[in-house]
C-alpha cells in the first residue's frame, strides 16, 4: 500500500471524487481521499493523500492556495462562472486604470459570501443540491485573506482579464469575480480557473491520472509520494529508545528519559536547569550559557511539536512537549 501524499494535475471535466475513484483502481488501494475539492471545469493541483497520510487531509484543506483566473466582466451568471446560465448582461463603461485599481481592491481581509453553487452544507443538505432545486437560502459572509492579486493581462476589448490570486482556504474565485463584477457596475464571471499551488505543491511537479498510471508500470512513482513526515519539515525531530518503543506505539505519552542517547542530554539539561533554578546561589554562568533551544542540535521548549520516531527510524507521529511536566503528548499519530 502507498502511504503519503502525491500531487496530482486535475485535469478538465473530473470532479476531485473521479479523481480518488480512478486513484483507487490505478494504485489497488481505497485508503485515499483529497484535500479540498476543484469544480469539475477547473484544472490544477489537487494533492490526494494515500494510506496513513489521508490523516493529513485536514491540514493539507487549510494550507493557502494559488490560481491563476480569467475575469469576464459584463456578464452574470447564476453558478458566477461561464458555465452557468446568463441572468444579465451589461455594457463595461469603466476604464482600464479602473478596472485594475478595483481588481487590486480585493487584496487583504474580505468578507466574502460562499455561492449557491458550493459544496457548503445548511441543515444536513449541500448548497448546490438547493440550488438545482431552485432555492436559495441566506449565507452567512466568512472572512478570507486574498495575500496578493497580479494582473497577468488585461483586455479591454473583450472584457477578460487574466489575473493570479495567492489566498486562504475557503476563498471562492469565482466569487470573487462576481464580487469585482458587482463592485464595477457592470457584473461579472469567472471564465477559466487553474490552481497553480497549494501549501508546498506545485503545477509543475504534478501529475496527471495517466501519467502515475505509467509510473507504476516503470515502478517509478515512489520518487513522486511525499513522505508524511516530510509535511514537517520546521517540527524537530526526536527518537524514544528501544526499550520504550511500546509507549509510543500505543499512542501514549513520554518523558525526555526515554529518549534515544543522542537525546538524553535534553533531559540532563532539564534537570540541571532545575537545579539551578532552586538554588540562585550557583554559578550564575552555567545559567546563562544553559540553552535549551539548541541542545545537540534539537530544539525543545514548552509547547513546541515535534516530529518522533522509534528506534527503527519509523515516523510515528506529532507530538507537543509540555516543559512543567517533562512530558510529550500525542498531537497525530500516523501508524
Amino acid at each position: 500500500m502507498y502511504n503519503g501524499i502525491i500531487n496530482v494535475y486535475k485535469e478538465k471535466g473530473y470532479t476531485s471524487h473521479d479523481v480518488v475513484a480512478k486513484l483507487r483502481g490505478i494504485l489497488k488501494q481505497k485508503k485515499i481521499g483529497h484535500t479540498g475539492t476543484l469544480d469539475p471545469d477547473a484544472t490544477g493541483v489537487l494533492p490526494v493523500c494515500l494510506g496513513n497520510g489521508t490523516k493529513l487531509c485536514d491540514i493539507l484543506t487549510d494550507k493557502d492556495k494559488t490560481y491563476e483566473a480569467v475575469l469576464l466582466l459584463g456578464v452574470t451568471t447564476d453558478t458566477q462562472d461561464i458555465t452557468g446560465t446568463v441572468l444579465d448582461t451589461k455594457k463595461v463603461s469603466s476604464d482600464l486604470k479602473t478596472i485594475e485599481d478595483v481588481i487590486l481592491s480585493f487584496i487583504g481581509e474580505y468578507e466574502q459570501v460562499p455561492p449557491m453553487y458550493s459544496a457548503i452544507k445548511v441543515n444536513g443538505k449541500r448548497l448546490y443540491e438547493l440550488a438545482r432545486e431552485g432555492k436559495e437560502v441566506e449565507r452567512s459572509a466568512r472572512k478570507v485573506w486574498i495575500h496578493n492579486i497580479q494582473i497577468i493581462e488585461s483586455n479591454i476589448e473583450s472584457n477578460e482579464y487574466r489575473f493570479t490570486v495567492d489566498c486562504s482556504k475557503g476563498t471562492y474565485i469565482r466569487t470573487l469575480c462576481h464580487d469585482i463584477g458587482l463592485k464595477l457596475g457592470c457584473g461579472g464571471c469567472m471564465k477559466s480557473l487553474v490552481r497553480t499551488k497549494v501549501g508546498t505543491f506545485t503545477i509543475e511537479n504534478s501529475l496527471t491520472l495517466s501519467e502515475i498510471s505509467n509510473k507504476i508500470t516503470q515502478n517509478g512513482l515512489d520518487e513522486y509520494i511525499k513522505k508524511v513526515d516530510d509535511m514537517f519539515p520546521n517540527y524537530e525531530k526526536v527518537t524514544v529508545a528501544e526499550e520504550y518503543s511500546k509507549l509510543i506505539y500505543n499512542g501514549n505519552r513520554f518523558r525526555t528519559i526515554h529518549l534515544c542517547d543522542s537525546s538524553l542530554k535534553v533531559h540532563d539539561k532539564l534537570e540541571m536547569k532545575h537545579d539551578l533554578d532552586q538554588d540562585s546561589n550557583k554559578n550564575i554562568d552555567l545559567n546563562n550559557n544553559l540553552d535549551l533551544n539548541n541542545i545537540d542540535g534539537i530544539n525543545i521548549v514548552n509547547d513546541k511539536f515535534v516530529r518522533v520516531y522509534d528506534w527503527q527510524n519509523q515516523f510515528l507521529g506529532i507530538y507537543q512537549y509540555i516543559e512543567n511536566e517533562d512530558e510529550f503528548k500525542p498531537i497525530k499519530m500516523f501508524l
